[in-house]
């Protein structure tokens, strides 16, 4: 329980429903906000500090530590409010299933300092808290098989233990992995990875679209049609959920 939060509704006369029709969002999302970890996205930070008069910092101290990159904070606060996430990821597991391990080696060679790598590794693993919780989202995610085949710079332990970790993901009851098999020629997701978000906020639905820049936040309903019809056309290349979970089971011990 956010207990600075729930003194300070108190002490301004602000329930959930209140600060809800103030804010323009669902009642039950503002009532999310009290539970530990559920922050508000950056706007909707700033309008209830000033209606209840105190700092963001103050309300949500979090916010001063976090330690992802700052253009990734929007989709970190994405996740965390959404009730269903559609990921598709063509080169690398996606992150909310990556080892620390994994996670480190997908920043070698960057220009990081030792310090700010653990920091990124850190921030990453941070955000998979959203699977394990009370009332997870659902996660569905579709993985090109290449994924488990390429070595991580030849550190086969590294790739068997990522592989088992995320087969152990994928049995969780509020998950779902689907790979597209290595003998699917062309199809839509060779032009790139990209997640859906939808959330309680009225129905409202954010695609976050992954590049070699800072990734792009698409909400026009036009965008986020195209990327629903392209993300309906791999998942349907991709293999059921059993079958998808064997393969990963058979990549892991193909790494032994």
């Amino acid at each position: 329980m956010n207990h600075v939060l729930q003194v300070a509704m108190a002490e301004a006369g602000e329930t959930a429903e209140s600060l809800a029709a103030q804010v323009g969002v669902d009642p039950k999302t503002a009532a999310r906000w009290l539970n530990p970890g559920r922050i508000p996205r950056p706007r909707r930070r700033a309008q209830i500090a000033e209606i209840l008069r105190r700092d963001i910092g103050d309300l949500w101290p979090d916010v001063l530590k976090r330690k992802e990159p700052a253009w990734f904070r929007q989709w970190a606060d994405i996740e965390r409010e959404a009730i269903a996430l559609r990921t598709f990821q063509l080169s690398w597991i996606p992150g909310l299933f990556q080892t620390e391990a994994y996670a480190r080696a997908t920043l070698a060679g960057e220009a990081f300092t030792p310090s700010e790598v653990e920091d990124l590794v850190s921030a990453r693993i941070a955000r998979q808290v959203i699977l394990r919780r009370e009332r997870p989202p659902l996660l569905i995610a579709v993985i090109d098989a290449m994924v488990l085949h390429r070595s991580a710079y030849g550190d086969r332990k590294l790739m068997r233990e990522q592989c088992l970790h995320l087969a152990e993901c994928a049995e969780l009851p509020s998950v779902q992995v689907h790979i597209v098999p290595l003998n699917v020629g062309m199809y839509p997701g060779l032009g790139g990875p990209f997640a859906i978000a939808d959330l309680s906020d009225g129905g409202k639905r954010i695609v976050h679209v992954d590049s070699q820049a800072p990734a792009q936040f698409l909400e026009r309903p036009e965008d986020v049609a195209t990327l629903d019809r392209r993300w309906e056309r791999i998942r349907g290349e991709a293999l059921p959920r059993a079958q998808s979970l064997d393969l990963i089971r058979e990549a892991a011990t193909s790494w032994t």
